[in-house]
């Protein structure tokens, strides 16, 4: 703080997933904030961790926005947009071929597909980019990223030689895959995987049998899955199948290790370097992340404990905003967290409490001013 001028305020939540987007968590307690210390410099820095909302996170940091069509999981085309700058692209999976792009809603856990991804990542390549970010989350496949590598030029074959299609089920009868026609500009791309999962390909903790539920898939069918994967893991590169992060977004993260030659990062500390987060929280007078839930998964490095790391780092004070709250006080403090502030607390009842979001966070916006922002 200098010349007696009071801090800044920085707000870097991440999405209240069914609820509220970041950048409406953001301007909720805003409005809030602004209504106790009006006057107040307000940094809006919403922030996610590589799954859905990585793409919102750029582009209110700054970042171009580049609009392209792609096909979703299923294969119908849709308008997506990763964020650009320089020669560094942000491409989201969920944006493209998450949970939220199937038609209707209808999981298709055997043959949804990440083809739509790669022609995303083709057009970031044509368009010069050579460093991409890939966020993966919030899949609608279990594919191991075979439709994303088909669209780069990985020619996935059964025993005619005709390639296989889309869907994890039918890399069940892959016998080859071909490398010569990949995109030639990937031998000069780096590629970071975003991700908070370090779950490997294959096994109990696998893609298929962790995740495969969460996207339709009935115990029989999480089965043949992870013999599918296990046959494309076989003939692509069987060591990258144990590496952290390879089980990421139904095995995603296993195409971007084995054949783009992806570093795994958790997806908070690479969204915060590359927004500049430490900058914008030198001199704060406070810093308020959150998500729509505290909990054992938070303490897992998701967005919140990232956001709290980097404003400690910087010597600036940290609270907590959540949907709910299921850690007790001294774990929020062993946290990094000063305090936690819950819609529950205002709103018990859930359905009422999520309806309600941006009403809530703009009340517990104008708590935290009256508790910790007054002068």
């Amino acid at each position: 703080m200098t010349h007696g001028k009071p801090g800044a305020v920085v707000l870097a939540p991440d999405k209240f997933k069914g609820s509220l987007s970041a950048p409406a968590v953001v301007e909720a307690l805003a409005a809030g904030i602004g209504r106790v210390v009006p006057g107040r410099e307000i940094r809006r820095v919403p922030v996610a961790d590589g799954g859905d909302g990585t793409v919102d996170a750029f582009l209110a940091a700054g970042w171009e926005r580049v609009a392209v069509t792609a096909e979703g999981p299923t294969g119908v085309p849709g308008e997506t947009a990763y964020a650009v700058r320089g020669r560094t692209a942000v491409i989201e999976l969920a944006a493209v071929v998450g949970l939220t792009k199937l038609p209707g809603g209808q999981p298709d856990p055997l043959h949804s597909g990440t083809y739509g991804l790669g022609r995303v990542i083709a057009h970031a390549l044509d368009r010069g980019a050579r460093e991409i970010v890939l966020g993966v989350g919030g899949s609608a496949s279990t594919d191991g990223g075979a439709g994303m590598l088909a669209a780069l030029g990985l020619r996935i074959l059964d025993a005619d030689g005709a390639e296989v299609p889309a869907g994890g089920a039918a890399l069940a009868r892959a016998v080859r895959v071909e490398r010569a026609g990949l995109h030639p500009a990937l031998a000069e791309t780096s590629f970071v995987l975003a991700t908070d999962v370090d779950n490997p390909l294959l096994g109990n903790d696998g893609a298929a049998m962790v995740f495969g539920p969460q996207k339709g898939a009935d115990p029989q069918q999480c089965a043949l899955l992870e013999a599918a994967l296990t046959n494309f893991a076989k003939l692509v590169d069987p060591a990258a199948a144990e590496r952290p992060g390879a089980g990421a977004a139904g095995g995603t993260g296993f195409g971007a290790l084995a054949v783009l030659g992806a570093v795994e990062r958790p997806g908070i500390r690479v969204v915060l370097e590359l927004i500049g987060f430490p900058d914008l929280v030198r001199d704060a007078a406070l810093v308020v992340t959150g998500e729509g839930s505290l909990d054992e998964q938070t303490l897992r490095g998701k967005a919140p404990i990232g956001v709290a790391a980097a404003a400690r780092a910087a010597g600036a004070p940290v609270v907590a905003v959540a949907g709910r709250c299921l850690l007790d006080e001294k774990r929020v403090r062993a946290a990094g967290f000063e305090a936690a502030y819950t819609l529950s607390d205002l709103e018990p009842d859930p359905a009422r409490s999520i309806a309600r979001a941006a009403e809530l966070l703009e009340q517990i916006g104008a708590r935290i001013a009256g508790e910790r922002l007054r002068d």
